[in-house]
């Protein structure tokens, strides 16, 4: 078992607001698997770092799929939690995500506008052309950044934050993500990840109001190496 601070790649923390670089494989919140989530690890850190007595507080402010890499943000105190809760609502937190996909989509960038349905039973959510009821609107805009022998690296800004929304509008332009076997790609990776990473971040410090930019290390793997 590692301890806490080799488990936890911390790229920025202060009284209010600890950000890490989630590794594909671990759960943002406790969910039905019992698995320990990242939310326990960072109290932990956070408890062991600064000799902090009793409970302490962390609050999730997002969160990233299971099989997905990348930037998470947390919250030191409840005013930091109610603040960016708020900016997420209003549109205010910039997030840039890197998605390794086989087949490269026909235009070298887009904007996909879709309407995205969830099936809770299958986890999973489902495009449609038109507005359908329990249907959300979901935007995002991407651009080839790089090609590489047998796969294209792309660059995705989110515009809304919908249920698995990447993986499923790039599924339907014929573009799953390398290793996202519940949306079309033909076989998962070896770590049972998926090729998706939350990149970079960029919003205003809810409490200091300072500019807060930061971008995550991709995962130590082979085809993520050639892409730097």
């Amino acid at each position: 078992m590692q301890s806490t601070k080799e488990s936890l790649q911390v790229l920025f923390e202060d009284n209010h607001l600890l950000i890490v670089n989630k590794r594909a494989g671990d759960i943002t919140q406790g969910d039905k698997t019992g698995d320990k989530p990242l939310s326990d690890v960072v109290k932990k850190y956070v408890k062991e770092k600064y000799n902090k007595p009793g409970k302490v507080f962390i609050g999730t402010v997002h969160r990233l799929d299971r099989p997905t890499s990348g930037i998470v943000i947390f919250a030191r105190t409840s005013k930091a939690l109610e603040r960016l809760n708020k900016m997420l609502r209003d549109k205010v937190i910039q997030k840039t995500y890197w998605a390794i996909v086989k087949k490269k989509p026909k235009a070298e960038r887009d904007t996909l506008t879709n309407f995205l349905k969830k099936d809770t039973k299958k986890n999973k959510s489902f495009v449609y052309r038109k507005e359908i009821e329990g249907s959300k609107k979901a935007t995002l805009h991407y651009q080839v950044i790089q090609k590489l022998d047998n796969y294209t690296l792309l660059e995705i800004d989110l515009e809304t934050g919908r249920h698995h929304q990447i993986r499923t509008q790039l599924s339907h332009i014929g573009s799953p993500i390398k290793g996202d076997l519940k949306y079309g790609f033909d076989r998962s990776n070896k770590d049972g990840s998926i090729s998706l990473h939350a990149r970079k971040i960029n919003f205003i410090h809810p409490v200091t109001k300072e500019t807060i930019t930061l971008t995550a290390p991709t995962p130590k793997d082979p085809i993520w190496n050639a892409c730097l």
